[in-house]
């Protein structure tokens, strides 16, 4: 539900939760996200001061070849340690959700995907980020043995199976939120 429209808060009965935006600005610039410091009232008149990122929408693929899922393992400089994750990044500004993660599965794996499927949306932190991330299905996979990383992009591609991804999401190097998502999308979309 969003709360930028009157019709919508009349509608739903949920003027008392939504914010009004009195005033933005954005306080910090980077190639990848704006952090935005926003005055904001609530519907009792209480004002405060919130920040928000801002930044582009991302997608991810869950590709699934021959009774495995297609994944990436690669450094992360925010928990400073190697993570296994499904491919994925920015959805470039031209592109369909569809388009980038196809582009981000040839590009990491190596992989091209004979179909894709989107098995669901969602944001990755309501509290402070203001983007939408596209989980896609890639199926029908074929291998064309280049990689085409960005420059400080580093990946190893890896192969392991749907059943053992599932156990261990959650410990060690599957610690990324983003895998139990995809995860619970896949298991929600299998079969349909």
């Amino acid at each position: 539900m969003s709360c930028d429209s009157k019709d919508n808060r009349k509608k739903n009965g949920d003027e008392a939760l939504c914010w009004k935006t009195l005033s933005s600005k954005t306080i910090l610039h980077h190639r990848v996200m704006d952090f935005v410091e926003k005055d904001e009232q609530a519907s009792d008149g209480l004002t405060g001061k919130y920040v928000a990122i801002r930044t582009r929408d991302w997608v991810i693929a869950v590709p699934v070849h021959e009774g495995r899922f297609v994944m990436v393992r690669q450094w992360r400089h925010g928990m400073e340690g190697i993570t296994v994750e499904f491919p994925g990044g920015v959805k470039e500004s031209d592109e369909t959700p569809e388009e980038g993660a196809a582009r981000e599965l040839l590009e990491e794996t190596g992989y091209r995907a004979g179909r894709i499927t989107v098995i669901g949306r969602c944001n990755p932190n309501p509290a402070i980020y203001g983007n939408t991330i596209t989980f896609v299905l890639a199926e029908d996979l074929t291998a064309t043995n280049e990689l085409h990383t960005d420059e400080d992009e580093f990946v190893e591609p890896v192969e392991l199976p749907v059943e053992e991804v599932i156990e261990r999401f959650g410990d060690g190097e599957f610690c990324n939120a983003f895998v139990g998502t995809g995860i619970a999308l896949y298991l929600k979309n299998r079969g349909k």
